[in-house]
């Protein structure tokens, strides 16, 4: 019985290294898009985490999954004023064909970045007509819809790009809660450092699970997390020119915490409730009522991270009356109930 077990491990390693060696490598390309004051660490990050997914698997498998090479416009790209710089391995037009390509976050001169990197955007449409599949961290997805490839898609990006993006991008489908979107070979991921999470959903997909808990625990990422919506920060849409809804915006956030009624506001400007309600949509893309609801709820988000007021205290100084509303439209919101958000990011609660 030891015998045959032995013999049986022995044929199982076989097989997996004739297959293996069958599996033609695939080619993973990180583009450093020209242009000052783009994101760094979104290069660098992927970079690592495909190296070390590339060890475990030649480790486990005997062969590494993933040629990885660094490809851009220029041979020199200067990061943070010249602190620091990247020096592609290889220029855009030397690449005919490859398999995957992660567009890193850009800096927030949309429009000049999105020009300078004219040449950029074309050869990525090209390789993704001809198969390859694109993954946009952060800003870079602005890079992937100004050609239009994320018309009719699922996408995200950092919450605080949103607005820019939607009116940049109107066709594409912004879900600015998720942290990772995945359609038709398209992938994107929320803000900043949540492009850890991306990559790691992409190892778990190229690779397999296993080594995505492997790199997850090396790189001390927590898995799976799907919201960025607790990290986001409402600010108020007010990029627009209608200032009977400016106007609307401020008296809601001077007025949140009383009994806000839309019929006396949309008098209170003179216009009718139907033709304020369309007006209000048009210019911020939420209803009044949502509006109202996410300056509540981001009232009660500084109360919590704050004070050591009661659930309750909250609740009323938010504009909320009824417990079960509250939490309600709080988890809605943010992803978490009051309760939870208050012991995750207030240091000193008591409960």
């Amino acid at each position: 019985m030891r015998y045959r077990h032995s013999k049986g491990v022995i044929w199982t390693k076989i097989i997996c290294t004739f297959i293996t060696k069958l599996v033609k490598m695939k080619h993973l390309t990180i583009v450093v898009p020209s242009g000052e004051g783009n994101n760094l660490s979104s290069i660098v990050g992927p970079f690592k985490i495909f190296s070390r997914a590339n060890a475990i698997a030649k480790k486990s498998h005997g062969k590494a999954l993933f040629k990885i090479e660094l490809a851009g416009l220029n041979e020199h790209v200067d990061f943070y004023e010249g602190l620091f710089a990247v020096r592609p391995q290889k220029m855009l037009r030397a690449i005919k064909k490859t398999d995957l390509i992660i567009i890193p976050s850009l800096n927030h001169n949309y429009d000049e970045v999105i020009k300078q990197n004219k040449a950029l955007s074309d050869w990525i449409c090209a390789q993704y007509y001809s198969g390859a599949a694109v993954a946009a961290i952060c800003t870079g997805a602005f890079l992937l819809a100004a050609p239009g490839l994320l018309d009719g898609k699922n996408c995200s990006t950092h919450w605080s790009a949103a607005e820019d993006f939607k009116k940049r991008f109107p066709k594409a489908h912004l879900q600015i809660d998720h942290v990772i979107t995945d359609q038709d070979r398209l992938y994107t991921s929320g803000g900043a450092y949540s492009f850890l999470n991306l990559m790691i959903y992409l190892v778990e997909k190229y690779f397999d699970r296993q080594t995505a808990i492997l790199c997850a625990k090396i790189f001390q990422v927590e898995i799976d997390r799907n919201s960025q919506s607790v990290f986001s920060i409402f600010t108020g849409q007010k990029a627009h020119d209608d200032q009977v809804v400016r106007s609307a915006q401020l008296y809601i956030e001077e007025n949140y915490a009383e009994k806000v009624s839309f019929s006396t506001v949309s008098k209170k400007f003179a216009v009718g409730r139907r033709n304020f309600d369309r007006r209000f949509i048009r210019a911020t893309g939420n209803t009044p009522v949502e509006y109202l609801q996410r300056v509540r709820v981001e009232s009660a988000k500084k109360l919590l991270e704050s004070t050591q007021k009661q659930i309750s205290e909250v609740m009323f100084e938010a504009g909320y009356s009824d417990v079960k509303a509250f939490r309600e439209v709080f988890r809605k919101v943010t992803g978490l109930t009051p309760l939870d958000y208050k012991n995750k990011y207030n240091r000193g609660a008591a409960f």
